[in-house]
């Protein structure tokens, strides 16, 4: 289990994240919602250790283990993974390269292949591409998809993972996140859109860096869809605790 426990996070004397906790299960599919501004790549950050973010209070843990003070590095080595909202670029390194760690990885042709067929790039004209300024945004996200396709971490924050692609290609991330609960891994998916999140089991209502609601995504996207994209106050959070299902 992957637990965040009474996380808060300051930039500057402003509070971003305020006495959150979340607990993520093996093989189940979670969404972290909320509008832009909530806190929610705050929360992928801070799963990921990225430097500068570490909680100002409260910890981290992984199957029972602090992990606040290990590094990005330490958490990838436990299987923790972030694709990023926007994906970074490489001059000089091909594809597949990329998707091997420069050969480190004992991934065959064929692996490759199938894992950029999945997200729908032609192996033939991508393969021996350079993952620089050439390659579209949408483009790059499909690459990170295919790597966490062949390297199969334990727990994946996807944050935005629709940004930059095709609206057509919704389908295609849903399998990429079906595939991952099916091997045992963790989708977090964070995103402000219900759609995005109707394929996961539980979700977290973010609201100015505060939990909202967590429970079934079905009502807690209801709940989003109610309050959220109707609010005149966006990241203000309101005064009563809403719950689902007694919790």
């Amino acid at each position: 289990m992957l637990e965040l426990k009474d996380l808060s996070y300051y930039v500057s004397g402003k509070k971003i994240l305020d006495n959150v906790s979340m607990s993520f299960n093996v093989g189940k599919k979670y969404a972290i919602l909320g509008t832009n501004g909530a806190g929610k790549s705050t929360v992928g950050y801070l799963i990921m250790g990225l430097e500068d973010y570490k909680p100002t209070y409260g910890r981290v843990y992984f199957n029972g283990e602090d992990i606040t003070e290990k590094t990005v590095y330490e958490r990838s080595k436990l299987g923790i993974t972030l694709m990023w909202q926007e994906p970074a670029r490489y001059e000089g390194l091909t594809v597949t390269n990329y998707l091997t760690l420069g050969g480190k990885l004992d991934i065959t042709r064929s692996e490759i292949e199938d894992a950029l067929e999945k997200v729908g790039l032609d192996p033939k004209l991508y393969m021996n591409r350079f993952v620089d300024r050439s390659l579209s945004g949408g483009e790059r996200k499909r690459i990170e998809l295919a790597s966490i396709i062949l390297l199969r971490p334990k727990y994946v924050v996807l944050d935005e993972p629709d940004s930059g692609i095709d609206i057509m290609s919704l389908d295609m991330i849903n399998s990429i996140i079906n595939y991952i609960a099916s091997y045992g891994g963790t989708p977090i998916v964070i995103t402000h859109r219900e759609e995005m999140a109707y394929n996961t089991e539980e979700a977290y209502l973010l609201c100015a860096g505060k939990v909202l609601v967590n429970g079934e995504t079905n009502k807690v996207i209801e709940i989003f869809k109610n309050i959220c994209n109707t609010c005149d106050h966006p990241n203000v959070p309101v005064s009563k605790e809403l719950k689902i299902d007694g919790r």
